[in-house]
């Protein structure tokens, strides 16, 4: 992470500490009425996840998300005033497998006692389900922990929160198994419109080369091959070597396109296909929700709706089996999530 975008996350992190309430209060009573408990105040990590428990959760709790959208999530190290917001939360929520590590490890010496902590990776795949690939090698011990690009594990991710939030808030269970229901329902939509996608992708092109690489648990799950990924397992640009290696790959498998993110912007990866005689497409994304915070398509589904328009057409498909999808929220009305930006 660049010196710039450390001084963006320090400022927003303390503006956020800043506001941070110790807990969000409860409702004054309306006359002759008792007062409306609290909500709980839940701390999740990156976009996606936030996402996820938003709309489980809806209006019904204090959301806030900690890791800035448009940051590696790998190499994200929290300002000190994020400990505040730790401290201060009831719930915090992390993806886990090791991909939040230094905010884990915050949270862990702040939250107070009688707070939790929901790792959702861990409640999702066990250790024989990781994968270990080109920037998570086995050797270093750390599988792929970007489960959520594989909506059924997202759905399961939903699940844990759902249990979750009605353990520590039992009057608004029946609220959170509502939204969990209707979650489920525009997964199922979603991963069928997915499955029908990946077909219309004639069968030797459903081959995936990123620069970031998130996509394992989404390519075993929909039939295609993540062939390579540019970034190394130490989060820099390859080496020369490397470079070369890849471009002999496209050429050699006849890669269609070659996929960058629009959280890392790579000229390298713009080489790569070019001298490959690939198409390059810098539109997928991992952890960043299209949109801004408030836009129907600022969700989990947003993001995955996006990136099969993205994805299809460059690999010879298309993404008219998604048409009409609705990425909106499954709850009615705003939540209030803060998404730290």
């Amino acid at each position: 992470m660049s010196r710039p975008l450390i001084g963006i996350v320090l400022a927003l992190s303390l503006a956020l500490a800043g506001c941070a309430p110790s807990a969000t209060p409860a409702t004054p009573a309306a006359p002759g009425g008792p007062p409306t408990p609290r909500k709980l105040n839940v701390v999740t990590t990156v976009a996606p996840l936030t996402s996820i428990v938003e709309n489980i959760g809806g209006p019904r709790i204090a959301l806030t998300g900690v890791i800035p959208e448009g940051i590696d999530s790998h190499t994200f190290e929290p300002a000190p005033s994020v400990a505040r917001v730790m401290a201060n939360a009831d719930l915090i929520i992390m993806n886990g497998l090791s991909l939040e590590d230094p905010t884990l490890e915050m949270a862990k010496a702040n939250k107070r006692a009688d707070a939790a902590i929901l790792l959702l990776g861990e409640g999702t795949i066990t250790r024989g389900d990781w994968i270990f690939d080109f920037s998570f090698p086995e050797s270093e011990g750390h599988p792929n922990p970007h489960l959520w690009i594989n909506p059924m594990y997202a759905l399961r991710y939903a699940e844990l929160v759902q249990e979750q939030l009605a353990r520590m808030d039992a009057a608004n269970a029946p609220y959170y198994a509502a939204n969990l229901s209707r979650f489920r329902g525009r997964t199922m939509r979603l991963d069928a419109g997915i499955k029908t996608v990946v077909q219309t992708i004639p069968q030797g092109q459903r081959k995936l080369l990123t620069y970031h690489d998130s996509w394992a648990y989404f390519a075993s799950m929909y039939g295609m091959t993540v062939i390579g990924a540019v970034q190394p397992s130490d989060f820099k640009e390859p080496s020369v070597r490397e470079v070369a290696q890849l471009i002999d790959q496209i050429k050699r498998e006849k890669v269609p396109a070659v996929f960058g993110s629009e959280v890392y912007p790579s000229k390298v990866l713009e080489q790569i296909a070019r001298e490959g005689g690939a198409t390059f497409v810098d539109k997928l994304r991992d952890d960043q929700l299209p949109g801004k915070p408030g836009d129907a398509s600022h969700t989990y589904f947003g993001m995955m709706l996006e990136n099969m328009r993205n994805m299809a057409p460059a690999l010879g498909g298309n993404a008219d089996a998604l048409k009409g999808f609705d990425p909106s929220p499954v709850f009615d009305g705003p939540s209030g999530a803060v998404y730290v930006r």
